[in-house]
């Protein structure tokens, strides 16, 4: 006999021959309940496939007995009897005396659904196994078409749709169970400074409006470019994570008090450059000053003081590029399960990528996208505000504000989402719409018109509005900001043309 190599144990071997996890007794038990009494059929019947069967014969007789009792009819050994007469497989295990045995066999019908639950369990077992089995093969496979990191994303992503597939509870719950939480939330809402019942954003107005950011929702920011539509979604990022506070209570869990860990998926700028972003927007230094090293001593002392402030800051930043809606799930649950998470943010929509199976089709590829993002909302109970373009009609027209049928390549955006948002900067389109003197024209009524323009101008200086065009849980309406745009930061707006900051 041939010595094993040194990387390989007796003991590995040996493990490559244990039988993969399996109980067919509980098979046996389970189906024997539903033959003796279909009603433990439903108990089952909503997580439970044949495939989970260890024994095919025994997932067969599930699937059987399914057909039977969707159609209204009786599912027991005298009505199986005739779909098993000519199976082989059967016969060899005792043909139909197999399924009276199995029916008086059962002692009680009430353990139906345990013994569903450890069938599936033990499907499960054997599911994770394959995976670790083809895990480890691929990572032996020496490929260059697949590098190590695609192999753990591709793992990842498997892993995910096994955990999300393997769920067994759900279902419908008591009115007096969903009224319980509505009231802790109202309580916690009463409690807070701000008064919200959702997370804050930090701009009072918005808030006001919204009443906070609230889990399970999938909030739409949209705009044309240069409209600000990053910038509103890093201060609301930068604000959450900011005023981010929390309790321990009596059980030692740890619970979100005030703001929210926050992640941010920046598919279109890279991390560095958003903290730069950051850093300019609470140091009130340009962020070109910041690039090219222009900042005076008290600039950079204001920089240094802003950058300890951030240092602790609960923001998480994913800047990879043109990720895919699985990976976003993926990475999302990796963070709530090790960091905590209440708020995630997408930057932007458009540059996520779908699952593939929608071939060229870019509509369905967003649809996708969106319901994989409203999907990953409830998942989590978290907020997700996802960033989205717009179509060039807005250009088109003379009032340039955006409505929602400038959600641009699918409607499904608008019918997804539980909040549609707009930024609106009417000064950067006046800017470029100072008017010229006409030919024929006399010079008074030039000065009257580029008066007006002037006027106009002024009113709207370092202003932008938010137009909320869709809530399904509140008002509709405009609110207006104050917008620096030399540090691209937002902040509230209040009477008597002062600006305040956002209150921490």
């Amino acid at each position: 006999m041939s010595s094993l190599p040194p990387s390989v144990s007796p003991p590995a071997l040996a493990g490559l021959a244990r039988t993969p996890p399996h109980n067919l007794e509980a098979e046996q038990a389970l189906l024997g309940a539903i033959l003796l009494n279909n009603r433990a059929y439903e108990r089952v019947s909503e997580y439970l496939r044949p495939e989970h069967f260890a024994e095919p014969v025994h997932g067969r007789i599930f699937t059987a007995c399914g057909r039977l009792i969707d159609r209204g009819q009786i599912a027991n050994p005298v009505t199986l009897k005739t779909v098993f007469e000519a199976d082989g497989a059967l016969s060899e295990i005792g043909g139909a005396q197999y399924l009276v045995d199995l029916a008086n066999a059962v002692v009680s019908i009430i353990d139906a659904g345990d013994y569903g639950r450890l069938v599936h369990d033990l499907h499960l077992r054997r599911a994770l196994i394959a995976l670790g089995t083809d895990v480890v093969n691929q990572a032996y496979e020496p490929s260059l078409d697949a590098s190590a990191m695609e192999q753990i994303g591709k793992a990842e992503g498997q892993l995910y749709e096994l955990a999300t597939t393997g769920q067994t509870e759900g279902g419908f719950e008591t009115f007096a169970t969903v009224l319980k939480e509505a009231v802790n939330q109202a309580e916690a809402a009463h409690k807070r400074q701000g008064k919200l019942s959702g997370v804050p954003t930090g701009l009072v107005d918005i808030d006001k409006k919204l009443g906070g950011l609230h889990g399970s929702d999938l909030l739409i920011l949209a705009g044309r470019p240069s409209m600000g539509k990053t910038a509103l979604a890093t201060n609301i990022a930068f604000n959450a994570a900011h005023l981010y506070r929390e309790e321990t209570d009596a059980l030692g869990q740890k619970k979100a008090v005030d703001g929210a860990i926050t992640a941010f998926f920046s598919l279109e700028m890279s991390a560095e450059q958003l903290a730069t972003r950051i850093l300019a927007e609470q140091a009130e230094i340009a962020s070109h000053k910041i690039r090219q090293g222009e900042m005076s001593n008290d600039e950079f002392e204001r920089l240094a003081i802003s950058a300890q402030e951030l240092h602790r800051l609960p923001l998480f930043i994913d800047d990879t590029p043109a990720l895919s809606i699985s990976a976003v799930r993926t990475r999302s649950r990796r963070l709530k399960r090790q960091h905590g998470l209440g708020l995630i943010v997408i930057d932007y929509l458009q540059l996520l990528r779908g699952s593939g199976n929608t071939g060229d089709n870019r509509v369905q590829e967003v649809s996708e996208i969106t319901r994989g993002l409203k999907a990953l909302a409830k998942e989590l109970e978290v907020p997700v505000i996802a960033l989205s373009q717009l179509s060039r009609a807005v250009e088109q027209r003379e009032d340039k504000r955006p409505q929602l049928a400038d959600l641009r390549e699918s409607g499904s955006i608008e019918q997804d989402a539980d909040v549609v948002m707009f930024v609106f900067r009417e000064q950067y389109y006046l800017e470029r719409a100072e008017p010229g003197r006409r030919p024929d024209e006399a010079e008074d009524k030039f000065n009257d018109r580029h008066a007006k323009w002037q006027e106009r101008c002024e009113e709207v200086w370092n202003t932008a509005e938010v137009i909320i065009a869709k809530q399904r849980h509140g008002p509709v309406g405009t609110v207006r900001l104050s917008f620096h745009g030399e540090f691209t930061k937002f902040g509230n707006l209040i009477a008597g043309d002062h600006y305040e900051e956002p209150g921490y």
